[in-house]
C-alpha cells in the first residue's frame, strides 16, 4: 500500500524535473533576452537543443496529465466535483503547453532560414512574432494551472494525506502565481520573485511523498493508484 501511494510523489517529481529542464534550463540556453537576432542565431547553431526543448515540453504536458489523474484519484473522496474541475483545468494547461510548441517549431525554421539567407532584417519581425506567441502560450497556461492547483491543494489540505503545512505552502504560493498570471495575461510585467515561493514546492512535496507515503488513503484509492501505476 505504501509503495502504491508513492505514485503521487513520483508524479510530482517528474513534473518538477521535466518543467525545470525544458521550460527553464533549455530555454535559457537558447533565448537571448531582448535580442531576437542573437536568439535566432543561437537556435540555428543549437537546433538539437531547440528540438530537445520541444520534446521536453511535450513530455511535460504528458506529465501534467499524469499528475492531474493521480491527484484526482487520491482526492476525489474529498469532493469529486472540485477534483474533476481541477483535473479538467490541468488537462487544459497541458493542451495549451502542447499547442505553444507550434510557434516554437516555426521559430526554429525561421531561424535556420535567417542564418542561411544572410540574416535579412525582414525575418527578424517574423521570428520575433513566433517568439512572442511562444512566450504568450507559457503565460496563458498559467491561468488554468494556478486555478486547478488552488483546487487540488485545497483538497490536499482538507484530506491531510500529507502534512497540512506542506499543503498550505502550496495553496498560498500558487495563489500568488494565480494573481501574477492574471496581471501577466493583461500585459503587465510581473517580477520573477513572485513565483519563487512556489518554485521548489513540487519537488519538495514529491520527495516527501516518496519518502513517507500518504496518510489515511482509502483502500479504493490505493487500488486505483495501483492500477494507474501498472
Amino acid at each position: 500500500m505504501r509503495t502504491s501511494s508513492k505514485v503521487l510523489g513520483v508524479a510530482f517529481l517528474l513534473q518538477a524535473v521535466t518543467s525545470l529542464l525544458s521550460g527553464v534550463i533549455l530555454k535559457a540556453a537558447l533565448i537571448v533576452p531582448g535580442n531576437i537576432s542573437e536568439t535566432m542565431i543561437r537556435i540555428t547553431n543549437h537546433a538539437w537543443l531547440m528540438r530537445a526543448n520541444i520534446l521536453g515540453e511535450v513530455a511535460t504536458a504528458i506529465g501534467i496529465i499524469f499528475l492531474a489523474a493521480v491527484l484526482f484519484l487520491t482526492l476525489r473522496k474529498q469532493n469529486e466535483v472540485v477534483a474533476l474541475i481541477a483535473l479538467g483545468l490541468y488537462i487544459l494547461e497541458a493542451s495549451l503547453l502542447a499547442a505553444s510548441r507550434i510557434p516554437a517549431l516555426t521559430l526554429l525554421r525561421i531561424s535556420q532560414e535567417y542564418v542561411a539567407t544572410g540574416q535579412p532584417t525582414s525575418l527578424l519581425v517574423t521570428g520575433s512574432q513566433a517568439l512572442d506567441a511562444m512566450d504568450f502560450g507559457y503565460t496563458l497556461l498559467m491561468l488554468p494551472f494556478s486555478v486547478g492547483a488552488v483546487l487540488f491543494y485545497y483538497l490536499l489540505f482538507k484530506s491531510a494525506v500529507i502534512p497540512r503545512g506542506l499543503s498550505l505552502w502550496g495553496l498560498l504560493s500558487v495563489s500568488l502565481v494565480l494573481i501574477a498570471a492574471v496581471f501577466a495575461v493583461c500585459g503587465r510585467d510581473v517580477p520573477f520573485v513572485v513565483f519563487l515561493p512556489y518554485v521548489p514546492f513540487e519537488f519538495v512535496v514529491g520527495v516527501w511523498i516518496v519518502a513517507r507515503g500518504l496518510k489515511g488513503v482509502s483502500g479504493d484509492t490505493q487500488a486505483s493508484l495501483e492500477l494507474h501505476q501498472d
